[in-house]
């Protein structure tokens, strides 16, 4: 296997990692880094997919113990089945919708232009949810969710199929501006992400699996360790970091990158391949 294809594939795990679970889309993220480091053909789109499984066992890991307290109480707890109901509730949306409207959204919106327009509107769209934030909290705690909450929650989620977008910033936003608290907002969209990506990367690799080989494990495999380190820090420091902070540096972040996209775009400083 070629070294710096698995150098490659390891920025491409970092980024996954490190955006995944922060409101600034990911997919967004791996669209440009991919544009720029040249990994940006059908099997790399593959790639890209799967890895956020590696992001997807460090949210695992880290909630570990409320996972298996819902495993173990499924059967006598009902603070535990409306949990798993509600988790189901979300992902159905995305699940009806993605196979509805995926292969065409892929086929037209996976450009930087596109990413960078979504970065500046979702970076103002978090500004005035920030604002509103303190008047409408209803919801304290996951488990004060109802199911109709989590359908909500879920539609929203199915924004992020446009890429730019942010699958966490938009269940955590949408969840805020529904009455969530940014905690119950958070820790959600982390529950949701569970069965969403992990079931996108088992589909993307079954549908795309003629253009792969035993050859290429070793790229998926360096991409889904370095998407599983990162995403661990990440999501640590994320759930310290919402404690006693807004989301409002995320959205001058996006609006930033996102000007800067257009601008470099624009000017030719740097060739943006769709």
């Amino acid at each position: 296997m070629d070294a710096i294809l698995l150098i490659k594939a390891a920025i491409m795990g970092v980024v996954e990692g490190l955006t995944e679970f922060l409101p600034i889309s990911s997919t967004g993220h791996l669209i440009l880094a991919g544009s720029l480091l040249g990994f940006d053909d059908a099997k790399s789109k593959v790639f890209d997919i799967a890895i956020q499984t590696g992001a997807i066992f460090a949210v695992i890991l880290v909630y570990w113990q409320r996972l298996r307290e819902v495993a173990v109480g499924l059967g006598n707890d009902e603070r535990a089945r409306r949990f798993v109901i509600n988790v189901a509730v979300g992902f159905l949306p995305a699940v009806i919708l993605g196979l509805l409207f995926g292969k065409a959204i892929k086929a037209h919106l996976f450009t930087p232009i596109v990413v960078a327009s979504t970065f500046i509107l979702g970076g103002f769209i978090i500004l005035w949810a920030e604002k509103r934030q303190q008047a409408t909290v209803r919801v304290n705690s996951v488990d004060d969710m109802t199911p109709l909450d989590a359908l909500k929650v879920g539609l929203i989620q199915c924004l992020a199929m446009v890429p730019g977008t942010s699958r966490s910033g938009s269940t955590i936003i949408g969840g805020m501006l529904m009455g969530l608290s940014r905690k119950a907002a958070t820790d959600f969209s982390f529950f949701l992400a569970i069965p969403t990506l992990i079931g996108a990367g088992a589909y993307s690799l079954f549908k795309e699996r003629a253009l792969l080989s035993m050859a290429d494990v070793p790229m998926f495999g360096i991409g889904l360790l370095f998407s599983f380190l990162s995403a661990w820090v990440c999501v640590r420091w994320l759930l310290r970091y919402i404690s006693s902070h807004s989301f409002t540096p995320f959205a001058y972040y996006r609006i930033g990158f996102g000007v800067l996209i257009l601008v470099t775009a624009y000017t030719g400083t740097i060739v943006w391949k769709d």
